[in-house]
């Protein structure tokens, strides 16, 4: 398969290196930026352009991992193009690409970080498709990097996406906080990881609601009092402490 990246960051690094080690052909890097694109274009031994007119009429696949704000931008000045356009947001309707003849949504849920390899060979990746032809490239593309693939409609990708901001972004920030006390305190963050590691793999096999642990959960007014007392220095934490505890407390008792 012949695929062409339009962006060149975290998305895209990362999808095209997966698809690099399946064994495809990326033959192009388009970015705005000349030095990113090359950056990327010369770990796959692709060809770096930031014209759009330049772009390879031919290939299979067109993925657009541009920031969700210019994505209809970039669908809308590309050529007249034989393959299937997608792009990779969570949060953007498919109807921002509406312009090629072929296309679709093409998201990969999971966390990118460019200095972090990440194997996605069972990372979800959710499909959407304007004709039958869009989606069988998007399943045969998908096939060559993941076992799990889904079909999912804007709306509802829309709510995923939601849904892992709270799972995955909001839960790093909170590492964050706990790390920031740690260090305040000369404390080794090494010491919270095997709790964060039980944490996740307690809901492999169970709902949330149902392993929540904490002060919270048990309704320990006094432990909670101690704690804010703790963070009176840190009023941002102790304002989160609080809503996170009524949160808890208001699910579970």
């Amino acid at each position: 398969m012949k695929i062409v990246f339009l962006g060149s960051g975290n998305v895209a690094t990362h999808l095209a290196q997966s698809f690099k080690q399946a064994g495809q052909e990326v033959t192009q890097i388009w970015s705005k930026t000349e030095a990113n694109a090359r950056a990327l274009a010369q770990t796959l031994g692709a060809v770096a352009i930031t014209d759009l007119a330049e772009l390879d009429i031919y290939a299979d696949l067109y993925l657009i991992a541009v920031k969700d704000e210019a994505i209809s931008d970039v669908a809308a000045a590309l050529p007249k193009l034989a393959g299937v356009v997608a792009h990779t947001s969570g949060a953007t309707s498919i109807d921002a690409l509406q312009s090629p003849e072929h296309y679709g949504v093409f998201y990969p849920l999971q966390t990118f970080s460019k200095q972090k390899s990440i194997d996605l060979s069972d990372a979800p990746l959710c499909l959407e498709a304007s004709d039958a032809k869009a989606m069988a490239v998007l399943q045969d593309a998908a096939k060559l990097i993941s076992s799990a693939s889904y079909p999912v409609d804007s709306e509802k990708r829309k709510l995923l996406h939601l849904s892992a901001v709270f799972a995955c972004n909001f839960s790093n920030h909170l590492y964050q906080m706990g790390y920031s006390i740690m260090q305040q305190h000369g404390l080794d963050f090494e010491i919270l990881k095997p709790l964060i590691m039980e944490t996740a793999r307690k809901v492999q096999n169970a709902v949330p609601f149902d392993v929540q642990t904490g002060p919270a959960v048990r309704g320990d007014e006094e432990t909670m009092s101690k704690h804010l007392q703790l963070l009176e220095d840190r009023p941002d934490l102790q304002d989160i402490y609080k809503t996170l505890s009524e949160s808890i407390k208001k699910t579970h008792l």
